[in-house]
């Protein structure tokens, strides 16, 4: 598609014995020959090699050049084998885009008017031109008006390629880029005349949710991103034709069913071919509410799920995107997939993709978030790729602290390792109504602590709950009730919509607190 002797080009094609896209001489060796004579080396900036020999741009440089074997067929390539490859934007008299390979110490070419397809059900024309030296994969510039191909070049996309087949009627490739990524095959129509292919790829079954490590502060800094840690389920979900094909759990099971609400998904993806990381919440009172899930979380009848889609409804907040368009996204660095999945611009009445925060302080996110009583923060390293299955620093969750004083009402015997011991705390705060449960607290509790409380406790066993409030049966089931006379420290995530301590753990007692000044501080 360069502009300048179109004409001529085509003419040449036309006479027997001549291909402009063959750039061989007799002996088999690759020939820049047509590049050179095309190009006034006193006036264009573009690279202009002596001979065939050529450097590569360093970032780019190529393990294997790919020489070709003596006797062999020099058109013909050993499938498993690749190189450089690079996709040139250019401004010429029409707009197109350069598709290069390397192969057999030059780059291959191929004009392509509509740019490289991204639907396998849509091929687009390509045109083979000269082949170009291998120093032509880093450049970007203008090239004066008067020249060949007057216009501005720029690096669309660049990487390496993995060689499936190349024979002079189909050449077929495995692209590894930053927009380019995948199967691509060009095959020849007539002469110069080629067709460039996306291939289709299946979606996988099932990619395993990458893992935060748990962390006490927030990383800071310019490389890193934060997001809300949402208190619902992990899931991800599989789009494609319009269909949400399914929903699957962090443990790999398949819940569609369970969430009727979130099929519309699939028709707001439209044509897109997705594979998506995200979670299911459940909101109570404009917050995210664990506890409003819990009844959806292991329904399997769909009239159930729909009745109670109905009452509770959920929302699937996407955080991440794992394929687009027939082409895994896993190797891409979070910012990239982030910008990829943003631009999808997913937002309806049951499915929304909440902000990632890279313009503030971790600690102002922290902060927001315990304003907002959300679970906590995520923090994802910008430039890190999505490890399926691994539990990975490159994100660090980090879950608000509280604490807060509380009266022990009651024990659950242990059971295992701490059979005849003290199993969990049973704990309230004061109100108005008097003992107000707020739930068991389990762990930090080491051998001593468990010592020490129940020489205390011991004492003040009573045959009745001390509690104002019910006691969810699971708690009570077994309970040794005490009298509400200790009081104890609890480090804890947050309250619960049922006024319950989130993840509360045992930090120590309290003998100068008295027990009736015990209240919910937050």
């Amino acid at each position: 598609m360069e502009d300048r002797q179109h004409g001529a080009r085509a003419a040449a094609a036309a006479r027997p014995g001549r291909r402009a896209g063959s750039r061989l001489g007799e002996a088999g060796r690759v020939s820049l020959e047509e590049y050179r004579r095309k190009r006034n080396a006193a006036r264009t900036p573009e690279p202009m090699p002596p001979d065939h020999a050529d450097s590569i741009p360093p970032d780019l440089a190529s393990d294997a050049a790919n020489p070709v074997p003596p006797g062999s067929d020099p058109d013909r390539a050993v499938p498993g084998r690749g190189g450089v490859f690079v996709v040139q934007e250019h401004h010429a008299r029409g707009l197109h885009w350069d598709f290069r390979l390397e192969h057999h110490g030059v780059l291959a070419s191929w004009a392509v008017p509509k740019g490289v397809p991204d639907d396998p059900a849509h091929d687009h024309f390509a045109r083979r031109t000269e082949d170009h030296p291998l120093a032509y994969a880093g450049f970007s510039g203008v090239i004066p008006r008067g020249e060949y191909g007057a216009g501005t070049v720029s690096i669309w996309d660049n990487g390496r390629y993995e060689l499936v087949k190349w024979t002079p009627r189909e050449v077929k490739v495995v692209l590894r880029g930053r927009r380019l990524s995948g199967g691509y095959a060009l095959y020849r129509t007539r002469e110069d005349d080629w067709m460039i292919h996306r291939e289709r790829v299946a979606l996988p079954e099932w990619v395993r949710p990458m893992l935060a490590t748990s962390s006490k502060v927030l990383p800071d800094g310019g490389s890193w991103a934060y997001e809300m840690k949402w208190d619902g389920v992990r899931a991800s979900a599989y789009l494609s034709g319009g269909r949400l094909l399914r929903l699957v759990s962090r443990s790999g099971q398949d819940v569609t069913v369970a969430y009727p609400e979130l099929r519309g998904l699939g028709p707001a993806a439209g044509a897109r071919q997705l594979v998506l990381d995200g979670e299911i919440v459940a909101f109570d009172g404009g917050r995210p509410s664990f506890e409003a899930l819990q009844p959806r979380i292991h329904v399997t009848s769909a009239a159930e799920a729909a009745q109670m889609a109905r009452r509770t409804p959920v929302v699937y907040l996407a955080f991440d995107l794992l394929y687009l368009d027939w082409r895994p996204t896993l190797d891409l660095p979070y910012r990239q997939r982030r910008e990829l999945l943003d631009a999808l611009a997913l937002a309806g009445p049951s499915w929304q993709t909440p902000p990632a925060f890279t313009d503030a302080a971790g600690e102002d996110i922290q902060a927001a978030a315990a304003a907002q009583g959300l679970e906590g923060v995520v923090a994802k390293r910008l430039d890190a790729r999505y490890r399926p299955g691994a539990r990975s620093a490159d994100w660090l969750k980090v879950k608000p602290e509280f604490s807060q004083e509380a009266v022990v009402g009651g024990i659950n015997p242990g059971k295992g390792r701490r059979a005849g011991q003290i199993g969990s705390l049973l704990v309230g705060v004061q109100s108005a109504n008097g003992l107000t449960y707020a739930g068991r607290v389990g762990t930090g509790l080491n051998a001593q602590s468990l010592r020490l409380l129940d020489q205390r406790l011991s004492p003040l066993r009573q045959a009745t709950s001390p509690f104002a409030t019910p006691v969810p049966p699971e708690h009570a089931r077994g309970a040794i009730w005490v009298e509400p006379r200790l009081v104890v420290a609890v480090a804890f995530a947050g309250w619960t919509q049922a006024g319950r301590m989130r993840a509360p753990s045992y930090r120590g007692l309290r003998a100068d607190k008295d027990p009736a000044e015990v209240i919910r501080e937050q």
